[in-house]
């Protein structure tokens, strides 16, 4: 199965590495495409048109705003394939309407992906119950870690928790880690310190079926240090600071 990856950015890097196969792949000019597909032995294509003659399954990885005008050029070669949108905010109704020939899937994965251990969100409807090529799309992704499969309409939702979820975590590492060099450690220790427990912790909730109360409790001793830590997150607002993020990244633009 050949992918062609219409894009060449951050997160259709990530996908490319995590595959680690040939894909076929465009970028619009800025000369990306050619560097990734030099890393992975894939192929870089001077249009769009011949990506999707070519490839089996056509990843939109391009700007959501630039929907039309790419679908424009690629809609008719597309009949009949797999088109997966990674368009952020982009219903996936609009998706196939620009694209009417094709079985439309919408994933919205992570950059953890790149290491074959992240969180894709794929919206999934009852017409896709039978569909082999929404199963592709499950399969296709599955390869990069873990699969989550919400209606449709939940996708923007789950993207607020995993898909930025890598750059919320990696502020609270770094929130962490200045805190502790202030109080003296130096920056690498601390570094390995904070994030190879966040590691750690992420493994001990996935055996314990992420039970986060139950985690808290063993570690937390009435009236300990952990406590008082805790005490301070919550009088920080640690709970309301997430809840914001999430409105935010779902508030209508």
């Amino acid at each position: 199965m050949t992918v062609g990856l219409v894009g060449a950015g951050n997160m259709a890097r990530a996908l490319a590495r995590g595959w680690a196969e040939p894909i076929l792949c465009t970028d619009g000019g800025s000369g990306r495409a050619a560097a990734l597909a030099d890393e992975v032995g894939g192929e870089a294509l001077g249009s769009n048109a011949e990506l999707a003659r070519r490839a089996d399954v056509v990843v939109l990885a391009h700007k959501p705003a630039q929907l039309e005008s790419v679908a424009a050029g690629i809609a008719g070669a597309a009949a009949g394939k797999l088109v997966v949108s990674l368009l952020a905010r982009v219903p996936r109704s609009a998706v196939a309407a620009a694209y009417p020939g094709s079985t439309v899937m919408r994933v919205q994965p992570n950059l953890a992906v790149e290491r074959r251990c992240g969180v894709s969100a794929l919206g999934f409807s009852e017409g896709d119950v039978a569909s082999e090529l929404a199963q592709t799309a499950q399969d296709l992704f599955a390869r990069l870690g873990t699969v989550v499969v919400v209606s449709d309409h939940l996708l923007d939702v789950a993207s607020a928790c995993s898909g930025v979820g890598p750059a919320y975590w990696a502020l609270v590492v770094e929130a962490q880690v200045d805190a502790a060099v202030r109080s003296g450690l130096t920056p690498a220790q601390a570094s390995t310190l904070v994030g190879e427990t966040m590691a750690g912790t992420a493994q001990l909730l996935r055996d314990r079926d992420w039970d986060t109360l139950a985690v808290r409790r063993e570690v937390a001793s009435p009236g300990g240090t952990t406590a008082r830590g805790l005490a301070a997150l919550e009088r920080g607002g640690v709970r309301a600071a997430f809840s914001a993020a999430i409105d935010d990244v779902l508030e209508p633009r």
